[in-house]
């Protein structure tokens, strides 16, 4: 994994006989890093350290990603590495940061550190431990060990030279936390010697933010697409073997956990695997994600909708809504909205010229009142509004504006039916109906549709032009994200999909899509024409 990098032989030799000479302070017997690691962490140590030209006081490559599933010895490793960089280090009163996930964590791993320190008397003799700061200081260069939390105010003006992130995914999801890999970076630019160095497993929830930005990046540094100082070293099956619960073949285990049989079992994953599928999908997707870094949101089919099976493989390219209406001979749109935490979607669906299959088109809106009370969706947000998929509101009328303007769009263009053009979710829609008659449109021309079960021919039929590929849609992240959000039940003969089954995340878009879907498959004609100009009447 690990790839045959022109290293300082001596440099990286010397750091190796640190790194395995410290001592495990939690490991019965006290075993040595040298004795209970495996060969991929040698070179991983050897790499960080053996990149750093002694003559000119730098570091080739500055920054480190390693994504590695749990009980694979993050933590653990992580201690070594900020001890091994304290003795190594030249700066004289340098910052050393590991930051932990949380509170708890940054104590655990403090231990750690200061156990490998009380372990060796030359050590002993060499740092002076503060417990009550969670600071380990280097008596002679005054170098400073600092443990601290992402629960925390991380970093505030940082001159850190070395900085280990253990469990980026957690640090990532911060709401500052944009602003702390700015100030991380910012540090080191005086430091030429310094690195960053992230381990983490797959994030919890699907991956956004400047987690998705870290990892992303480092995918691309790994596949050749970026070139960069940076190592990724990544632990993570290729989507197409993830996909489909292809993860759960336990052969492939072993590829993405380097020390099976080592701190991880194989029997261990089989009986956590097993209690995860007692305990349902969420706990399916937490084991997948943190055992097997498989990303949430891929590779999981178990309650989830089963159009998103179909989705990726259905994407129009470039497709705009202004080419929607280009190729199109009839235009439905689906409204789904609910209170002010939630989003405000509208599909257009359209059937092209010819009759020859449909595409669709989404977008959604949202108040800033959905980043406080939804905080965990927060940078997912973000992301789409940069994406320009998402409006993030300004003003109060903004979302309903919006929209409407785009109705009216495919309205004055002929493209909309004399009758069940609109079709909207009945619940908390007035304003929007009061402002789509303000801009035109007709009471024949806005349909009430029917939810729960009664939607059910809807998302069965999308379903079916997914797979035939009738259907084809905008490459939009907002809809895979929200695709990967639908979850379903079955309540009798019908398949349900509703935000009370999916929770917290998202769907307004893929109903707004549903009642799109549910007006198209009625056969409708654009009211700026008639079918009888093309075929003429059928006497009978």
């Amino acid at each position: 994994m690990v790839p045959d990098l022109p290293l300082n032989e001596v440099v990286a030799e010397k750091a190796l006989r640190i790194f395995k000479r410290l001592r495990v302070p939690d490991l019965i017997g006290t075993p040595t890093y040298g004795e209970i690691c495996e060969d991929w962490v040698f070179d991983f140590v050897r790499a960080i350290f053996g990149c750093y030209d002694p003559v000119l006081k730098a570091r080739m490559i500055r920054e480190f990603f390693l994504l590695v599933p749990k009980k694979n010895g993050k933590s653990a490793i992580a201690a070594a590495i900020i001890v091994t960089a304290a003795i190594m280090n030249e700066r004289p009163m340098a910052e050393l940061l590991l930051i932990a996930p949380t509170q708890a964590i940054s104590a655990i791993v403090f231990n750690q550190a200061k156990g490998i320190v009380k372990l060796d008397p030359d050590l002993v003799a060499v740092f002076h431990i503060k417990d009550h700061v969670k600071q380990i200081v280097h008596r002679e260069t005054e170098a400073v060990i600092m443990i601290v939390s992402a629960d925390g105010d991380v970093v505030t003006g940082s001159k850190a030279t070395y900085i280990v992130v253990d469990e980026t995914h957690v640090l990532a999801a911060k709401e500052k936390a944009r602003e702390i890999f700015i100030e991380i970076r910012g540090g080191l630019s005086a430091r030429p010697e310094g690195f960053i160095l992230q381990i983490t497993t797959q994030s919890k929830k699907r991956p956004a933010g400047q987690f998705k930005k870290e990892l992303d990046k480092a995918r691309r540094v790994r596949d050749g697409e970026l070139q960069l100082p940076v190592l990724a070293v990544l632990y993570e099956l290729p989507r197409e073997v993830a996909k489909d619960n292809g993860w759960k073949d336990e052969n492939l285990w072993g590829l993405v956990n380097p020390n099976l049989e080592r701190s991880v079992s194989l029997g261990y994953l089989r009986d956590e695997l097993r209690t995860a599928e007692e305990d349902g999908p969420d706990a399916l997707a937490l084991f997948a994600s943190q055992h097997l870094n498989v990303e949430i949101g891929e590779g999981l089919v178990q309650d989830r909708w089963v159009g998103a099976v179909y989705w990726p493989k259905s994407i129009e390219p470039d497709l705009t809504v202004e080419r929607l209406f280009d190729r199109c001979e009839v235009v439905v749109a689906g409204i789904d909205g609910g209170g002010l935490d939630d989003l405000l979607g509208m599909s257009f669906v359209g059937r092209l010229k010819g009759r020859t299959g449909w595409l669709s088109w989404s977008r959604a809106w949202a108040h800033e009142i959905v980043l406080e009370r939804r905080k965990e969706i927060a940078p997912e947000l973000r992301d789409l509004e940069s994406a320009g998929e998402l409006t993030l509101c300004s003003y109060e009328t903004q979302d309903i504006e919006e929209l409407v303007a785009l109705i009216a769009q495919a309205n004055d263009a002929g493209l909309l039916p004399a009758k069940a053009a609109v079709g909207l979710d009945p619940e908390g829609v007035a304003q929007i109906v009061d402002a789509l008659y303000d801009a035109g449109l007709t009471e024949d021309q806005l349909r009430s549709v029917s939810q729960g079960y009664r939607l059910n021919g809807a998302i069965k039929g999308t379903e079916r032009k997914l797979f035939d590929g009738s259907l084809k849609h905008a490459d939009q992240g907002l809809m895979t994200w929200c695709v990967g959000n639908a979850k379903t039940e079955a309540r009798g003969n019908a398949v349900v999909v509703t935000k009370a089954v999916s929770g917290s995340a998202k769907i307004d878009p893929v109903m707004s899509l549903f009642n799109g879907v549910t007006l198209m498959s009625l056969g409708p004609e654009a009211a700026g024409k008639s079918v009888y100009g093309e075929r003429g009447a059928l006497v009978v």
